[in-house]
């Protein structure tokens, strides 16, 4: 299948996924009513037993704390790695690229690692009945969102404004954001520096990444004079090489 065809495919799927995810938090929308209706109707389909387990599933991965995500996340970054090692970063040396540049991916990937063991492993300003009165005048309570004198039900505690309690973790955290599934932690007014800076380095590391590997490719071409190249088509017709060839080329 043509690499336009997929990466279409891609994008709508992921535009689906977002128009879905905006429009399903109404409940009178389309998507909300859509998602109840297939619901219902695989609920007539699927047994008793294969829908309890399906929801165990959803339950422990997204709403309990485990290392699901985190494991998959460092899998994920291993397997990338390793093709940037075995495939990119030898021909490169060969090529002659800068070391600095070919070097930079890893130690941005072991500053990554390093916010990455700060957000999972850090307080993030878990409310305790020990703590709370330290927290109790850091904001003003609006009278809106925060209560004076609210008392979450759960931890048994006074809530602070802007806390909120977490129910993956069962606690109130301090200035909460939200609960990241990649690094197992809330991230809450102790971690939201490493937490920003751990997004910071991976971005960085995705675009060294593909920085590298782009110049490389592009490099390969070049020495290989590609350009001045010719291919023929399903119905036999000559063509020269283009940009649009060569990257349907390299993707496949």
């Amino acid at each position: 299948m043509d690499f336009v065809i997929l990466f279409g495919l891609y994008l709508g799927l992921v535009l689906l996924s977002v128009t879905v995810c905006i429009s399903s938090r109404r409940e009178q929308s389309f998507s909300w009513r859509l998602i109840r209706g297939t619901a219902e109707v695989f609920s007539y389909v699927i047994p008793a037993p294969v829908q309890r387990g399906a929801q165990k599933a959803i339950q422990g991965l997204f709403h309990s704390r485990n290392s699901f995500f985190v494991v998959l996340h460092l899998i994920l970054e291993g397997l990338v790695y390793g093709e940037y090692t075995w495939e990119v970063f030898s021909y490169c040396q060969e090529l002659q690229f800068s070391r600095l540049i070919l070097f930079l991916p890893y130690l941005l990937l072991a500053v990554n690692a390093a916010f990455f063991i700060l957000c999972s492993r850090s307080n993030p300003g878990i409310i305790t009945k020990s703590n709370q009165l330290l927290f109790l005048h850091a904001y003003a309570y609006d009278g809106l969102m925060f209560q004076q004198d609210a008392e979450c039900p759960t931890c048994a505690v006074r809530k602070p404004a802007r806390s909120r309690h977490c129910g993956v973790c069962h606690a109130c955290v301090h200035r909460f954001d939200h609960h990241c599934v990649w690094v197992n932690n809330c991230i809450g007014a102790f971690n939201i520096r490493f937490f920003l800076c751990y997004l910071l380095t991976l971005t960085s590391m995705a675009a060294s990444v593909a920085v590298v590997t782009a110049s490389f490719l592009i490099q390969v071409v070049l020495l290989s004079n590609l350009t001045l190249g010719h291919y023929i088509d399903d119905q036999g017709q000559e063509h020269p090489v283009d940009t649009f060839f060569l990257i349907q080329v390299n993707i496949d």
